[in-house]
């Protein structure tokens, strides 16, 4: 049994390792670092509680049920449609976050935050276009998001993050049946786990270097 429990250990996280959530510390000081930010984050947490919940809900037997090949298919269909929420989350709260107070119009930040989004996106397609997300309806979907943003007040509040806690009760491979008496727990060990990342994103923000990136790019433009 110890051997099969190393086993599936390895193919848990192998299997919801699949997303690239390889995170940098230092200075957010340019659009690429919000959208590298935003990327990495958000698959970050779309693992950890994807993985967790799992992990809690199946107990003693989930050695042997992640050693299934169509279990492993199944989280990385919930992967791809839970990160692709917490995608969605994080880029609008970090965009308003980083330009707070910056004095651009909201179709500039709804603009900047389209680029975060696309960029998570192609920086996992691999996992997330195999396994059934389709990025034109997602990319449709956050472009409707992004005109009911509140940029000034909504954005930043932790009230934001309401798409990834629904996805993951959501997409998670469990029995409908059980979801029933998970749902509040599951959706707000999601929302804590956002707090981290929020303070963390607002400890790094430089606003002032990217004012001066953005200002450049008027200029050029």
């Amino acid at each position: 049994m110890g051997d099969l429990i190393r086993r599936a250990i390895s193919t848990g996280e192998m299997v919801v390792s699949a997303l690239t959530f390889r995170r940098k510390g230092g200075p957010i000081e340019s659009v690429a670092a919000v959208e590298q930010f935003v990327a990495t984050r958000a698959a970050f947490v779309t693992q950890k509680k994807l993985y967790g919940y799992l992990k809690t809900r199946m107990g003693t037997k989930w050695p042997q049920v992640f050693a299934d090949e169509k279990f492993k298919d199944s989280i990385n269909i919930a992967a791809a449609q839970i990160y692709a929420a917490s995608l969605s989350d994080l880029a609008v709260h970090a965009v308003a976050v980083a330009l707070d107070g910056s004095g651009l119009p909201d179709a500039a930040k709804a603009d900047i935050a389209g680029r975060a989004f696309a960029r998570g996106l192609a920086d996992n397609e691999a996992v997330t276009s195999a396994y059934g997300l389709d990025h034109e309806a997602a990319r449709t979907d956050f472009a409707k998001r992004l005109k009911d943003t509140d940029w000034n007040f909504g954005a930043m509040l932790p009230g934001n993050f309401n798409r990834s806690p629904a996805a993951l009760i959501k997409w998670a491979p469990i029995a409908d049946e059980l979801k029933q008496y998970d749902s509040e727990i599951v959706e707000n060990s999601m929302k804590f786990a956002w707090i981290e990342v929020r303070e963390d994103f607002a400890r790094r923000i430089d606003r002032a270097a990217l004012a001066r990136e953005l200002s450049g790019e008027a200029v050029s433009a």
